[in-house]
């Protein structure tokens, strides 16, 4: 669940009232209730604020699931150069439904599966190259970024990169996010094997 939705449920469950917690995040009360009825979005900081003060009133910290905990470990990618079918041949061996573009370790952007098939189906498409069927890069971030600030990225993008001072180690995909969450669940985080759990495929 986004962390934003279990304010007001949390706040409610310890008997802190709105005044209380606006004063010790520094914030006023209007403010922090239009957060809760979710007609502003905060920024990462004052979420990290709010949920550190309700979970210190707890008496534990929460343990913070991070996107490099999640990834897919394995990450694949391709020249802007390449063709078409190149792109294709690796989509398909790979089961992946998108690609970074990478650019002598630069990223330029993406392919996916559903903008190559449409390509494909051009009969003038037999010279194209990825870099004729770009899409926009994905965002990158850090493997500490938190996990529960993902939902909000996947409304825009199909996944997200990751990388370890300044170096790309993964990739992150909306299935990544609901397989983890599934396994927590059902109390085996780490149920699947390497070969199927780091795989950034159908997404």
């Amino acid at each position: 669940m986004d962390a934003i939705s279990e304010i007001r449920k949390r706040r409610l469950a310890l008997g802190v009232s709105l005044r209380e917690l606006a004063r010790a995040v520094g914030r006023s009360d209007a403010t922090l209730s239009r957060i809760e009825r979710g007609r502003i979005r905060p920024s990462y900081e004052l979420v990290q604020a709010i949920m550190g003060y309700l979970e210190a009133l707890e008496g534990h910290a929460a343990p913070k699931l991070t996107v490099g905990e999640i990834m897919n470990r394995t990450l694949v990618t391709i020249d802007s150069a390449a063709s078409l079918t190149t792109a294709a041949q690796r989509l398909e061996s790979g089961a992946f439904s998108q690609l970074p573009v990478v650019d002598g370790g630069r990223v330029v952007g993406a392919v996916s599966e559903s903008g190559l098939l449409r390509a494909l189906g051009d009969p003038g498409s037999k010279r194209a190259r990825v870099r004729d069927i770009l899409e926009s890069a994905y965002p990158i971030v850090d493997e500490g970024f938190p996990a529960e600030m993902l939902p909000a990225l996947f409304g825009r993008y199909p996944a997200v990169l990751v990388a370890r001072k300044g170096e790309l180690v993964g990739i992150a995909t909306k299935a990544d996010l609901i397989r983890d969450s599934g396994e927590r669940r059902s109390g085996d985080p780490r149920g699947t094997s390497d070969a199927g759990r780091w795989r950034h495929g159908r997404r």
